[in-house]
């Protein structure tokens, strides 16, 4: 059977205090995740407007769409680094700046490369905010309200990408990038009203620091002073890293490995195939509306978040991943029949104009249920507190190559596998997710990350 990490005797039992601060501290530090959703869906609706109003040919779209992309790839590893040197609360304020400066740039565009500059920018901005948001969310949070916290920062990435496509409906370009400098500027003032994690302090020998932080996060009735020295016995069995000494260590060597196949998997499930086809998908079934029925799967995306947020802590990571691996599969494989049996006439008109509308909808709640926010969650758990940001940044790298590739080469699966063999693949990819997830992935519900940390350092009491 699987590894659980079901502690007999967890580091601490303390009286956990209330809710209020974390949600404050939570929703100020996942407006950066807000930034993030909304550059993901700006593309979408501004590039026909761009090509409409003469700023960007149709032969450049793919540039703007794929420079998002690249500029995350800098930011995930630029925002570890930052995490380590500056702090966690400073890289929040620091990933709003790329944001800021990358709309700026685009409301101010004289040229195309002003639009490729910014469209650059905020991808930085996007892949500073996939490290440093997850991260500075966990370590705030009391382990028996990390998922649903944790869970947060998927929901404003997908309130924000519901948000650009309802802007879409009505406003232009420039309208919306007026538009998106608002969570930016929000997000800003959000990192200046939060404290910085009591973890990073305490690993900088700021106890002071640390015990005013973790009251502000808690509340006067919480037993913070035992918090405290749970945390710091965590960290005294821990040292600063170099880069080669983080490859080399074994107890860091299965978190990692954990994180980039669940990474691998999250990009590997067909959620870029989905979104491909949907807009044809609803041209077959209700073309006077396609993109209006495009807002409503961000709706259904969003409430699906929601859900996951509410059954995070109760029923754990493991069992909402393989729960959505499983829906994803069997929709993907009733994707790939329908586009063969279409292909070959065989279907009925009621099925051939529902079926895959069904199948988007099932799969996109799928997706926002476990493959979807718990990746991020997960990152932030299983790493040692020295070196967390640097782990995170080398994960979210390898998150947004991964993304890159499958995109990229996505015309060119569709080829050589065919429209329904694309689907069957990333079905298959699923069905892997589930068995990797049920054979090697450890529950991290209810667990302190000291606790989590011990249990990767081979020191904890484990029942398998």
């Amino acid at each position: 059977m699987a590894d659980t990490l079901d502690m007999e005797r967890p580091l601490s039992t303390k009286y956990e205090g209330s809710i209020r601060s974390m949600v404050f501290c939570t929703l100020c530090a996942c407006i950066g995740a807000l930034n993030f959703g909304f550059t993901i869906g700006y593309s979408s609706p501004a590039i026909p407007s761009m090509v409409k109003h003469g700023v960007l040919k149709e032969e450049d779209a793919g540039w703007f769409g794929s420079l998002m992309t690249v500029g995350a790839l800098f930011g995930g590893p630029l925002s570890g680094w930052f995490i380590e040197k500056l702090g966690r609360k400073r890289t929040i304020f620091l990933s709003s700046l790329p944001f800021l400066f990358g709309y700026g740039s685009m409301i101010a565009a004289q040229s195309v490369t002003y639009l490729f500059v910014g469209r650059f920018l905020t991808g930085i901005g996007s892949g500073m905010v996939t490290v440093c948001v997850p991260m500075y969310v966990a370590e705030i949070s009391t382990k028996s309200r990390r998922g649903v916290l944790g869970s947060c920062v998927q929901l404003l990435i997908v309130i924000g990408i519901c948000a650009a496509y309802i802007l879409g409906l009505d406003y232009e370009w420039k309208e919306m990038a007026h538009a998106a400098l608002v969570p930016a500027v929000l997000s800003a003032v959000g990192a200046c009203m939060i404290p910085e994690t009591p973890r990073w302090l305490l690993g900088r020998n700021r106890k002071v620091d640390a015990r005013q932080a973790l009251a502000a996060v808690r509340d006067p009735h919480a037993d913070v002073q035992e918090e405290l020295r749970d945390i710091e016995e965590g960290l005294d069995t821990q040292e600063e890293m170099s880069w080669s000494e983080f490859f080399g260590r074994d107890e860091l060597k299965r978190p990692l490995f954990l994180c980039l196949v669940i990474m691998m998997c999250q990009q590997f499930s067909g959620i870029n195939a989905i979104m491909f086809y949907t807009v044809s998908i609803f041209n077959t079934a209700i073309p006077d509306m396609a993109y209006a029925a495009t807002v409503l799967i961000g709706l259904v995306q969003v409430f699906a978040t929601l859900l996951a947020c509410f059954l995070m802590d109760r029923t754990g990571r493991k069992k909402l991943l393989i729960l959505a691996g499983i829906i994803m599969a069997v929709t993907l494989f009733a994707f790939g029949l329908y586009y063969k049996l279409s292909a070959q006439k065989l279907l009925p008109e009621v099925l051939n104009m529902w079926l895959p509308v069904v199948c988007l909808t099932l799969y996109i709640v799928g997706f926002s249920l476990g493959w979807g926010p718990i990746p991020m969650l997960i990152m932030s758990e299983i790493f040692p507190a020295r070196g967390r940001g640097m782990a995170g940044g080398i994960a979210i790298f390898f998150n947004w190559l991964t993304g890159f590739f499958v995109t990229k080469e996505f015309m060119t699966l569709q080829a050589v596998l065919g429209q329904d063999g694309v689907f069957y693949f990333f079905g298959s990819c699923c069905v892997f997710s589930v068995w990797f997830v049920y054979k090697y992935l450890p529950e991290t519900k209810g667990k302190s990350l000291e606790d989590i940390e011990l249990y990767f350092l081979g020191r904890s009491t484990v029942k398998v």
